[in-house]
């Protein structure tokens, strides 16, 4: 009977742990484009501001994490457009720690403006302590900086990759 008990416990414990779903870390991304206003110059000696902000909440991300000891890092990179110019600098952080019910989990990192490269760069963690650690409305603002005189007038657009990982 002490046999088949703890076969049973073992056999239980391996298909619980090795569940996709408490192994693995998901992501939903929201919002909207953004779109950046320039002004033109219509006097000499003046600039541009050089640094644009989007809305606190430009993007809205969901994201879930395994259960017992967990944790999800969440990368950032982007896409550069062909005509993306390279003295343009955007930039990314996170403006609020979103809602859970997760009472042992963690959100850290990522509140100051990160530079997005073209490599993923983490922009913050989770962690999850005896729970599924899910967290809804996490808001991103984006950042946009290097607009110069010096920068050809274009439309130049790059798209924002979201990652989520161990």
């Amino acid at each position: 009977m002490t046999i088949y008990y703890r076969t049973l416990v073992f056999t239980f414990l391996t298909i619980f742990f090795s569940s996709p779903y408490y192994q693995s870390q998901t992501m939903t991304v929201g919002g909207s484009n953004w779109a950046v206003a320039v002004p033109s110059i219509t006097e000499a000696g003046n600039n541009y501001a050089g640094t644009y902000e989007s809305a606190t909440n430009q993007v809205i991300l969901a994201v879930s994490v395994p259960l017992l000891l967990g944790s999800g890092k969440v990368s950032v990179h982007y896409e550069a457009n062909p005509t993306w110019n390279s003295a343009l600098i955007l930039s990314g952080r996170r403006t609020n720690n979103g809602t859970t019910t997760c009472v042992l989990c963690t959100i850290t990192g990522g509140t100051a403006y990160q530079t997005i490269t073209q490599t993923a760069i983490e922009l913050f963690r989770i962690q999850a302590v005896l729970a599924l650690g899910a967290y809804t409305g996490i808001n991103i603002q984006l950042q946009l900086s290097g607009v110069s005189v010096t920068v050809p007038a274009a439309a130049y657009s790059s798209r924002v990759v979201f990652t989520v990982g161990p």
